[in-house]
């Protein structure tokens, strides 16, 4: 085995080859034979009843091969939520249908109600403008308390606006209020975690295509999650028995969750394609990006933490509105509830918590998981309130959650949220990171940033994620109406490469290159000769995706297991071909011997003696080699960390420039050191984004204002700093076979609160009572709160 290339080695991503000389193939590049395509007709009012659509002229237009509207998908099913949550009373939650196409009403700008099937896309584009539809506008429900309170429903069938009301942990409601009202200290922050549009360099594109002669439907898509994209429409919206279709998500430009789910787009193209018996494409604009992929984050919280006098935590209470929009999409309802409220305990002793969430519809497009999906609003609201308290109580904010920090002997520590965290050591992580942030010498450089009229600020965070979204049987209890393991396949072919066939989807990450030094590092082989097969139903085992930074600590346990088994088989050819017992066999270096001895086989010649078994007995050893291996999960994995930033903030004109940014996480065990400092890099981009500049506006009719990249500030490299990562204060995890926790998340989860930190401490530096900002923090939000921080001074 090459040297280097293992386990804790960082070779370069393979895959960026092609992706770096354009040579990748996106869903958009496919071309297939008479392939068509397809333009939908979306709504510009954010609420309307359909009274009528008239698509005669559309069908008459050139090029036009079909038109389809709300009517033609009124017997199908529609695209269901893939988590069952019960109001505080018992009360299930409503989930009204989210229809292919919209039938009676839209729900929000963008919303899709027609669509033409042309023979080119000009063809399809100017037809769409030829649909006359009579929609009478009605009253947008765009602010949650507005739709908690009134009258006018998103969805008429269930009159409400509330889609649940949630409680975590019940049982601690009535403890947590008295330890609030007789706590020596309460601090009460209300906040928002702003609403953010996704904004993957490839937009959403599907092409469906009909193989009249067998029935065979296939799929092509920009998905996360392959299987379940087949799974959903084969159960809930078309109804296509499941091994009739297959779903394909080849290259993938960039998913942060948006790309998990379902969208009624993949159904229409399918249903086209049968009926034209021709493929059918669909690509999405910037524009239908922005008004129509699930949108992330969008809650208003108020949250409230009791101390003791010597600054111990007693308890945090929370109560959050969440917006999901005007459907529900497949992991909205568990982003709110179960991965927000169970990490409210932070990583902290705090001996009560106590999580209530309305779900709330509203006439803005669907909201769901994105980057962190609960897990950063989680700790925002825990860090700022913690922050906030440090101030008021005068103590320092790392002290204060050094105080309150779980200890390492402690573990395995059930929180009062409700998760067992398995190990960790978060006094380590803050220790380096005082460190790598060089915060002794702050001081000084506040000094020198209020020599040149600015005022320098030094913000802290402590974060704790549960990744893996697992074990089944926990989820399965807790609402979920899928497994949440994964699968893998090992194939070891006749000439000594591999393939390995994994569930998880690989859209940046690197998969490519991780899985293979796995199966290298316990072969003892050259990982170049194994070849990861990713995204397509017809390939893989069935496997549940990637999100939540599940792939390796699961799907990496499916690999493990499956190359376990291909071990176990292997020493067995190689005993017969050594005429020694399987359990004098071992392994190293690629190399199979008889132990005590020096007779000896490669692992290439069992390969090939796999597939050629003249002489080994066949009552024992089947011919081939290849396993494939289920991995369902003990428990989450639980990365943590320690962020530091430092701002410099303009009194002149409110603008924030991040002069420095430090983030220690404890990932576990690191597989490739080069790929986790990436992902922590993007991270901490998408974080430091949400933080200053993204923001989601729509007004009180519904209109979305920031459709565009004109309107929609995106971060760019000179809102940078150079970053410091650190991830060599791994705790590994206990209970999967590679001691790995996630990584791909932490970097957004850990760094708003840290900036937004950053900025309040600046303020107060400079001698103002600011006490929050909500973020985004831009420059005309810090400025406003300077100038009405002086008139209450005044």
């Amino acid at each position: 085995m090459p040297k280097d290339t293992g386990i804790g080695a960082s070779p370069v991503r393979r895959e960026d080859v092609r992706f770096l000389t354009g040579t990748g193939e996106y869903t958009d590049d496919i071309v297939l034979a008479k392939q068509t395509y397809a333009v939908f007709a979306r709504s510009t009012v954010a609420h309307g009843t359909i009274k009528s659509i008239d698509t005669s002229a559309a069908e008459g237009m050139p090029g036009v091969l079909a038109v389809f509207t709300g009517e033609d998908f009124v017997e199908v099913g529609g695209n269901p939520a893939g988590w069952l949550i019960n109001s505080r009373n018992g009360e299930p939650m409503k989930e009204p249908k989210r229809p292919v196409l919209a039938h009676g009403k839209v729900r929000h700008v963008g919303d899709a109600y027609a669509a033409v099937i042309a023979e080119t896309i000009e063809q399809a584009r100017d037809a769409v403008e030829a649909i006359e539809a009579d929609i009478d506008e009605l009253p947008a429900v765009v602010d949650m308390n507005d739709a908690l309170s009134g009258s006018n429903f998103v969805h008429d069938e269930i009159e409400t606006n509330q889609c649940f009301d949630w409680g975590w942990i019940e049982d601690n409601r009535d403890a947590t209020d008295n330890a609030i009202k007789n706590a020596h200290h309460v601090t009460t922050l209300e906040l928002v975690n702003n609403r953010l549009v996704p904004n993957a360099m490839e937009p959403r594109a599907s092409i469906g295509s009909y193989k009249a002669s067998t029935g065979e439907y296939t799929l092509h898509t920009t998905s996360q999650n392959p299987h379940l994209t087949r799974l959903l429409i084969s159960a809930f919206v078309l109804g296509i028995p499941e091994n009739m279709l297959t779903v394909i998500a080849p290259d993938v430009g960039g998913g942060f969750g948006s790309k998990i789910y379902h969208y009624g787009e993949e159904a229409l193209v399918l249903a086209a394609a049968k009926k034209l018996g021709r493929p059918v494409k669909w690509t999405a604009d910037r524009t239908e990006s922005f008004l129509t992929d699930a949108h992330g984050r969008d809650h208003v919280t108020k949250i409230e933490l009791a101390l003791d006098k010597e600054g111990n935590f007693l308890a945090f209470r929370t109560d959050t509105k969440a917006n999901v929009g005007a459907y529900l999409s497949n992991f909205s309802t568990a982003t709110p509830t179960f991965l927000h409220g169970t990490l409210m305990a932070g990583n902290y002793t705090v001996p009560l918590v106590y999580v209530n969430v309305k779900a709330v519809f509203t006439n803005t497009a669907p909201v769901d998981a994105y980057r962190g999906a609960g897990r950063p609003e989680a700790t925002y609201s825990l860090e700022r309130v913690i922050d906030k308290a440090a101030r008021e109580l005068r103590m320092d904010p790392i002290e204060l959650r050094r105080k309150n920090f779980i200890k390492p002997d402690q573990y395995p520590y059930a929180s009062a949220a409700g998760l067992e965290y398995d190990a960790g050591n978060y006094d380590a992580l803050m220790d380096k990171m005082e460190e790598v942030a060089d915060v002794a010498g702050f001081e000084a450089r506040r000094k020198q940033s209020e020599a040149n009229g600015l005022m320098r600020g030094f913000g802290v965070n402590a974060y704790i994620e549960a990744c893996g979204i697992a074990p089944s049987n926990l989820v399965g209890v807790l609402g979920s109406r899928v497994g949440l393991y994964d699968a893998a396949t090992v194939r070891v072919n006749a000439t000594g490469n591999l393939s390995v066939m994994v569930g998880a989807h690989s859209h940046g990450q690197g998969h490519e290159t991780a899985f293979p030094q796995v199966v290298a590092e316990m072969l003892g082989i050259d990982p170049a000769v194994i070849d990861i097969v990713h995204g397509d139903t017809s390939k893989i085992p069935f496997g549940m995706g990637t999100y939540g930074s599940r792939s390796l600590a699961v799907c990496g346990s499916a690999v493990v297991r499956a190359t376990e088994k291909i071990i176990n088989k292997a020493k067995k050819i190689a005993g017969h071909m050594l005429e020694a017992s399987d359990q004098d066999i071992t392994l190293e270096n690629g190399v199979f011997s008889v132990a005590g001895t020096d007779k000896s086989v490669t692992f290439g010649e069992v390969a090939l003696k796999a597939y050629i078994p003249h002489e080994y007995p066949l009552e024992d050893i089947e011919p081939g080699l290849e396993e494939t291996a289920f991995y369902d999960p003990a428990n989450f994995t639980y990365p943590s960390g320690a962020y530091a930033c430092e701002v410099e903030v303009d009194p002149e004109t409110g603008k924030v420039r991040v002069d420095r940014m430090c983030a220690v996480d404890d990932f576990g065990n690191v597989i490739n050191p080069m790929i986790v400092t990436g992902q922590v890099h993007g991270g901490l981009a998408q974080g430091i984004g949400q933080a200053l500049v993204e923001n989601t506006s729509y007004d009180e009719n519904g209109q979305l204002l920031s459709a565009s990249y004109m309107d929609y500030t995106m971060p760019r490299a000179d809102d940078m700093p150079m970053f410091h990562v650190d991830h060599s204060q791994g705790t590994p995890c206990t209970h999967n076979p590679l001691g790995v926790k996630g990584c791909g998340e932490a970097g957004a989860i850990g760094s708003p609160p840290t900036v937004v930190n950053a900025v309040i401490d600046a303020l107060q530096s400079g001698g103002t009572n600011v006490t929050h900002i909500d973020m985004p923090v831009t420059p005309a939000r810090v400025w406003d709160a300077m100038q009405n921080a002086k008139s209450e001074e005044a």
